[in-house]
């Protein structure tokens, strides 16, 4: 967690520094993950909407409804894989986000130790 320093906080006396703003990586690398178990809990239902499409082909014969059908799977399948795609993409994104976020906050903090007494900086 990063914490940035101001020169007052509504909790301390002015002129003080206190804790102004708490960064945490938790939350989006934990979302990250969430995206990434989506992914790899479609990755098998490509396979199974598959077998499920040949039992019901095998038992249909012919009806008029399987060229439908087909269409109605190919369209399935192209949704399940974009999905993984989104999902993989927004994994990365998320990281992205904590990882610019917290580089950000550190040079914030860091701007504010140079000015702040008892922080290295100005006295």
């Amino acid at each position: 967690m990063t914490v940035v320093h101001g020169v007052s906080d509504p909790a301390g006396k002015p002129g003080e520094g206190g804790p102004r703003l708490r960064h945490s990586d938790g939350p989006w690398l934990r979302a990250a993950g969430g995206a990434e178990e989506l992914v790899s809990q479609l990755s098998p239902v490509r396979g199974e909407l598959g077998v499920a499409h040949q039992g019901l082909m095998a038992g249909a014969g012919r009806l008029t409804a399987l060229s439908e059908l087909t269409a109605v799977r190919e369209s399935w399948e192209r949704r399940i894989q974009a999905a993984q795609g989104e999902c993989g993409s927004l994994a990365a994104k998320l990281r992205d986000v904590a990882r610019t976020q917290g580089a950000t906050n550190e040079a914030v903090r860091s701007s504010f130790a140079a000015v702040l007494p008892g922080e290295g900086g100005a006295q």
